[in-house]
């Protein structure tokens, strides 16, 4: 198969659970099933940005049993059939694997793969769909692994950076840049140095390469994964394939695809293989009802109201209630999430604190509320 004839084939990762916009975010409906920003769903706003790109039947989505019915619902219908479960969490090395043997299986072939989070935000989808097409164009060629790289707006630590180096190419009309180095989440003072030196980005988790060249990376770093998986693929399409991903999944190792891939092909091939584009897109991972604030108020000190209601002497605030009428009097800087069995009341500078509740609600089985 030439480069020309690879079809192209997405990877929508949507298993995660959004704790931290609990209540709201629940295990059946989780964030990416919900519309946190806009109306339709985190999940549909991922699919639709994708539509340009390639067919309805073309995006494969990895989930969970318990989400698996309500996303099935919000995809279009020849999607329906794309959507594999995992019969338990084991990170996205495992979940990009499992899809990239069943587009293997589908093509009978090789394809080129966009592996995609399916609870991001991004405010500019055609320059997101400009720079994917020359994501892809790149990933053509065999070995390469593409990332997309958002250009960081402040020293944040709860990201992973990429440093770029060298002059960059063009490709598509996209400056693209090799990678010296993947780095986790650093601390305060190296994320300032990071962002200072203007040769960071951001690892939003945008991967961009061949099923060959990522299983043949797999293979080499992650061995027992690889050959798990291959003994499951004979069993695609039939009655036994149920049972034996059952027997085998658990077993995988529990790691992302940046620890267990990218970080070790960086170090041995960066400069020839692992390749960054920046992506100014607007994009946000909405880690947080604070980010969702900070994402819609129009201007500092602004009131966001999802739903009627009346403020007095209040600012700041982010208030969820869009069946109540809900009034806001001298309060500053508050998350108010109002939902049929829970409430949230906490300062927004603490929203990241929200995921602990449920880590607390696990531990006291209380699975109403989870």
């Amino acid at each position: 198969m030439t480069k020309q004839e690879l079809s192209t084939h997405a990877i929508v990762l949507a298993g995660g659970r959004g704790t931290r916009f609990w209540p709201r975010s629940r295990t059946r409906t989780p964030k990416q099933l919900l519309n946190i920003v806009g109306k339709t769903t985190m999940f549909e706003q991922t699919v639709a940005r994708l539509r340009p790109l390639l067919p309805a039947d073309h995006i494969w989505s990895v989930t969970n049993a318990e989400q698996a019915v309500a996303l099935r619902k919000q995809l279009p219908a020849a999607a329906r059939h794309r959507v594999l479960t995992e019969p338990v969490g084991r990170n996205t090395a495992a979940a990009i694997a499992l899809a990239a043997i069943h587009v293997r299986h589908a093509v009978q072939g090789d394809a080129l793969l966009a592996v995609l989070p399916a609870d991001h935000y991004i405010a500019r989808p055609e320059n997101y769909r400009e720079i994917v097409r020359a994501a892809l164009q790149l990933a053509r060629e065999p070995e390469r692994m593409v990332v997309l790289g958002i250009p960081p707006t402040r020293p944040d630590t709860g990201f992973g950076y990429i440093e770029k180096m060298g002059e960059p190419l063009q490709v598509d009309g996209c400056p693209v840049y090799a990678v010296r180095r993947f780095t986790e989440k650093p601390q305060l003072e190296m994320a300032k140095e990071y962002v200072a030196s203007g040769n960071y980005q951001w690892n939003a988790g945008m991967f961009f390469w061949r099923v060959s060249t990522f299983l043949a990376a797999l293979k080499k770093y992650l061995p027992k994964t690889h050959d798990a998986l291959e003994a499951l693929a004979p069993h695609i399409g039939k009655r036994s394939y149920a049972a034996k991903l059952k027997r085998i999944y658990g077993k995988l190792e529990n790691i992302s695809v940046d620890y267990a891939m990218l970080e070790h092909a960086t170090r041995e091939h960066g400069a020839s293989q692992v390749f960054v584009i920046p992506a100014d897109i607007g994009w946000s991972d909405l880690g947080s009802w604070a980010a969702v604030y900070e994402l819609v108020a129009k201007q500092p000190g602004e009131n966001v109201l999802a739903g009627d209601g009346h403020t007095i002497d209040a600012e700041g605030n982010f208030l969820w209630s869009p069946d109540k009428f809900i009034v806001a009097i001298g309060v500053r800087d508050l998350v108010v999430v109002d939902t049929p069995d829970a409430l949230l009341i906490c300062p927004r500078e603490r929203a990241q604190d929200v995921g602990k509740i449920v880590k607390t609600l696990e531990a006291k089985k209380r699975k109403k509320l989870l």
